[in-house]
């Protein structure tokens, strides 16, 4: 008995004529709904939106931490499977006999420029910086932050956020859509993706449902890159002019205010629709191209200037540990530790004082000289051989405290940009096999990420480890990290001329993100249909500005990029349930697709 044919008469209804021609109605209309009423609430309602947004996302991650965590791991694990499976890994997308449509090289760059860019500039420093005086393993106490001792396991978790399981995130997506485009002949836009599943219900609201989770999240996800990068445009723009009006500088350092924030955010913004309405889009390949020269620049003065040999050493020692401890980290998960788990784990000399305990004992960014500090009357009179107990029984709210405000937010931040980086690496993978595709957008682009951040943090870690930096790095806010490493690696003109190349850098990064994801938006919207007109760029382009421009001015100015964080870990909890069916999905038309070429049927 011959198997069924797939399903893959998708019929995305477009309007005819009119404002939306070419687009969705119903996916354009929902999608611009969403944004505005965030944008309202916002503005109108500044104090509320944060609040709210805040209180829903610390609810979110009670609920939902240890399910991103898992999912993640289990989105590799499902990729590693699929790449190793003869039968899955060898299958083209595409035409038998098809060839990629760029080579290697050109393949990879683009997917370089895609992938990482603004993320990298922000976090070279950062993350190894941040995760080298913070991570599971110092909370736990087994080591001093920032010390050498600690040196191991800040990049082990450094290496968890930005290597396979990151690029996994990407991949469920990309691959999801780049096989049933080129295997099936169908719309290259997320519905797609669950045709397997649903079949013809992906024709109507619950396909366009499918589709509006997908703009939302892509929304949120670009918002954030864009945020931080303009954070970071900011702060490079300070150094090189010094120029105060656009820093907070009532603060221990100064960081970007609410007003140089939003001066900087139009400008990008302006920058990126006039790009995308004039046609210089079409340059963009060009641009990665210089993106890329100018990155490679940034590289070479850290590997002549920098800690090269002790980056080197990082890097190997930090990958091993990495590999050896990839499926603890994969699904190592965390629950929030409730005031009755917490006060069944004191010694009894300390259960008095629980409720005077709870709090400091699972903070997970504080220290346990600190929570000894932090305690007043009869609770700071316990012996330290106590106070250490009470503070082993907090380990499981720190742990997940820690899980919760690093990893998960990295992996709501990866899941909201796939939709547009998935596209992406969709449409420029035409002829290749699964397998060159996995290992290709996984394994190939986690190995640069490692080198770019054992090299730029590596001598930033070298610099405070070496008493040369005297805490200048670590005590610079995290998008100006990268600044104030430069400082005090070089001088002089040449320190003038790179910080200069930093912000070009940063900027065109950043332009090319946003008018990238402009493009991503209006091609879900109008069915995979990359022919979009000037007026759909520019209006989604001014709905981006408002979305970011106002969760900045709703979080205030102490802490700017709080409501932008919350509201995009919100947003990509239905997206990962979307991606979590995809997996489903796409192993069934693996499957099933094997088993029509044994019996001989029609390539599809």
């Amino acid at each position: 008995m011959s198997m069924k044919e797939p399903f893959t008469d998708l019929d995305i209804k477009r309007s005819s004529g009119g404002f939306y021609e070419g687009h969705s109605v119903e996916i354009a209309l929902l999608s611009k709904s969403i944004m505005v009423a965030l944008v309202i609430w916002a503005l109108v309602w500044p104090a509320n939106a944060n609040g709210v947004l805040g209180s829903l996302n610390s609810r979110l991650l009670e609920d939902f931490n240890a399910f991103y965590i898992i999912i993640v791991g289990f989105f590799a694990f499902f990729l590693f499977v699929v790449a190793a499976l003869p039968q899955t890994g060898k299958r083209l997308m595409g035409p038998e006999g098809e060839k990629p449509e760029f080579s290697d090289f050109s393949w990879f760059s683009m997917m370089f420029g895609a992938g990482l860019g603004v993320g990298l500039m922000v976090f070279a420093t950062a993350e190894p910086l941040g995760l080298w005086g913070s991570n599971p393993v110092v909370i736990a106490g087994d080591v001093t932050g920032n010390t050498e001792d600690a040196l191991q396991s800040g990049y082990r978790y450094t290496f968890l956020h930005y290597g396979f399981h990151a690029w996994s995130i990407y991949v469920v997506t990309g691959l999801s859509l780049a096989y049933y485009a080129y295997t099936r002949n169908m719309p290259l836009t997320i519905r797609t993706a669950l045709t397997p599943l649903f079949g013809k219900l992906m024709n109507g609201f619950l396909g366009h449902v499918v589709d509006v989770l997908g703009v939302v999240a892509t929304i949120l996800g670009v918002s954030v890159t864009i945020g931080f990068g303009v954070s970071q445009f900011i702060d490079g723009l300070y150094a090189i002019s010094g120029m105060e009006w656009m820093m907070d500088m009532t603060g221990e350092v100064p960081a970007p205010s609410t007003v140089g924030l939003l001066a900087g955010l139009i400008v990008i913004m302006g920058l990126s629709i006039i790009s995308a309405v004039s046609g210089v889009g079409r340059g963009v390949k060009y641009l990665s191209n210089l993106n890329l020269v100018l990155s490679l620049i940034l590289l070479l003065v850290f590997v002549v200037f920098g800690s090269f040999l002790f980056a080197m050493t990082t890097y190997a020692t930090a990958f091993v540990d990495y590999i050896l401890h990839f499926i603890s980290l994969s699904f190592g998960a965390f629950n929030p530790q409730s005031a009755t788990a917490f006060d069944a784990a004191l010694p009894s000399e300390a259960a008095p004082f629980a409720d005077a305990l709870y709090s400091g004992a699972t903070n997970p960014w504080g220290s346990f000289d600190g929570f000894k500090s932090g305690l007043e009357g009869d609770a700071a009179a316990l012996p330290d051989s106590v106070l250490a107990s009470v503070y082993a029984a907090g380990d499981p709210g720190r742990q997940f405290g820690w899980q919760a405000g690093w990893t998960t937010f990295y992996w709501a931040w990866w899941i909201a940009f796939s939709p547009f980086v998935g596209l992406f690496l969709a449409r420029i993978s035409k002829g290749r096999s699964v397998r060159e595709f996995i290992i290709g957008c996984v394994f190939a682009p986690a190995l640069v990420c490692f080198a770019w951040m054992t090299i730029l943090g590596g001598t930033a870690i070298d610099l405070e480890l070496n008493g040369t930096a005297e805490g200048a790095i670590l005590g610079a806010s995290n998008t100006a990290k990268l600044f104030v490493t430069l400082q005090e690696m070089i001088s002089g003109g040449l320190l003038s001329g790179i910080t200069v190349m930093c912000v070009v850098l940063i900027m065109t990064f950043l332009v090319t993100s946003a008018d990238s994801g402009i493009l991503v938006m209006n091609t879900i919207m109008s069915g995979g249909d990359q022919n979009i007109g000037n007026k759909h760029k520019i209006i989604w382009g001014l709905i981006l500005t408002a979305v970011i421009g106002a969760l900045i001015l709703a979080a205030g100015e102490n802490n700017p990029m709080d409501a932008l964080r919350n509201a995009m870990i919100i947003g990509a909890l239905p997206f990962t349930v979307v991606m979590g069916l995809m997996c489903v999905a796409l192993a069934k038309a693996l499957y099933r697709d094997g088993q029509r070429q044994k019996q001989a049927a029609p390539a599809e």
